[in-house]
């Protein structure tokens, strides 16, 4: 059974940070687009940030260049999501998913030019003092 599972969500005071990680069972990410999503309420979902799990080309969206960092672990099969200097606007439940690079590159997934077609139940971030 394949699965995404997100952790590492929480509440976190503006500036601050927090890693979200996610684990993938049921499949190896040898060669796939893996990345986040986010989607806040009364918004549609928006892809934050996506990895290759084959040579680690990265895509950031504008709204988390400079302050979010994403990475693999492909020997325990899990991608990271580092986000620092957190803002309001970045509350959001948090998705990971992931397709197969065959059928896309990085960055058309993440702009959901191809839609990934695995995903997470979902962690929620939320910023606020």
């Amino acid at each position: 059974q394949v699965q995404l599972v997100e952790s590492g969500g929480g509440l976190v005071q503006p500036g601050g940070s927090l890693r979200l990680s996610c684990a993938a069972s049921g499949f190896t990410l040898d060669y796939y687009a893996i990345g986040w999503f986010r989607q806040a309420p009364g918004k549609g979902r928006e892809g934050v940030s996506c990895i290759s799990s084959s040579d680690g080309s990265t895509y950031y969206g504008d709204s988390v260049k400079g302050r979010f960092t994403i990475s693999r672990d492909n020997a325990k099969n899990t991608v990271y999501l580092q986000m620092n200097s957190l803002k309001p606007d970045d509350t959001a439940v948090y998705y990971c998913a992931a397709r197969p690079l065959r059928r896309t590159t990085v960055k058309d997934m993440c702009v959901m030019r191809n839609a990934p077609i695995y995903w997470g139940q979902g962690t929620q971030v939320t910023v606020s003092s």
